[in-house]
């Protein structure tokens, strides 16, 4: 099993969801942070099956995400 950091966003219509550190595009989403989390993890495991394991190849590896607020 690979460990994989994935960032769920909050919006006025449900919740968005997509992984760090992968080749391509992966999107989930659901009314809830749950149903986001679990449509995210489906297409990533979809994903990894149709495209092999060098979609997790990333070089240099993400070892930390922040969230940051800023005004410009």
């Amino acid at each position: 099993m690979k460990q994989i950091k994935i960032i769920v966003e909050k919006h006025p219509d449900g919740y968005v969801a997509y992984p760090l550190g992968i080749k391509g595009v992966v999107v989930g989403q659901g009314d809830t942070y749950e149903e986001a989390l679990s449509d995210v993890k489906s297409a990533i495991r979809f994903h990894f099956e149709t495209f092999g394991e060098e979609v997790f190849e990333i070089d240099p590896p993400i070892l930390e995400a922040f969230v940051a607020e800023a005004g410009v």
